[in-house]
């Protein structure tokens, strides 16, 4: 079954809490009783937000490591990546990969400027094992997810989009695919 989800599928999904989505999974797919959710503790600045339910959009970002400055190439790769996250299927969540390894989170991708320009876009939120900062700034409505919360973007720059990425041991396929995150309340 490939097809995008209706309204009406997608406004139940959002109804339900994550357990029961976990549990409806493990009826239609026993297979995946053992994966497709996350295992580690994701920070969530916005816990009165509902859940998430989009179509993902998958990027991979690196930090730690600068590139050159005003490189043509990735100025390209970066409106590439725009065009890409203002493309259909929407509602959209992008679902960033930080590659840096141990080093995950030493740059925000997200923050006031980026948060802006994706809401605009048509994105619903973020998915990152990357940090996030300027918390006070991102727009009302906009919904977060990481692995931690910083105060600096460093180096960080795209490497890859449009391929699957994985976070907090969750692998997310492509844009053909539809996702749902939640915070869990305290």
């Amino acid at each position: 079954m490939n097809h995008a989800p209706t309204q009406q599928e997608l406004e139940f999904l959002q109804s339900i809490d994550t357990p029961t989505v976990c549990n409806l999974i493990e009826i239609v797919a026993p297979e995946r009783r053992g994966s497709g959710y996350t295992v580690k503790h994701l920070h969530c600045p916005f816990p009165q937000l509902p859940a998430m339910i989009g179509f993902a959009k998958t990027v991979t970002i690196k930090a730690k490591d600068a590139i050159a400055a005003g490189d043509a190439s990735y100025m390209q790769r970066r409106l590439e990546y725009l065009d890409y996250v203002a493309a259909e299927p929407r509602p959209s969540i992008v679902v960033i990969e930080d590659l840096d390894g141990e080093h995950a989170g030493y740059g925000a991708f997200w923050g006031e400027v980026q948060s802006n320009v994706h809401k605009a876009l048509g994105c619903l939120g973020t998915v990152t094992n990357g940090s996030i900062r300027d918390i006070p700034q991102i727009p009302e409505g906009f919904q977060m997810l990481a692995g931690s919360i910083g105060p600096s973007h460093a180096y960080v720059h795209v490497v890859e989009f449009r391929r699957a990425a994985a976070i907090s041991s969750t692998p997310t396929a492509t844009a053909r695919s539809w996702c749902r995150w939640a915070r869990f309340p305290r």
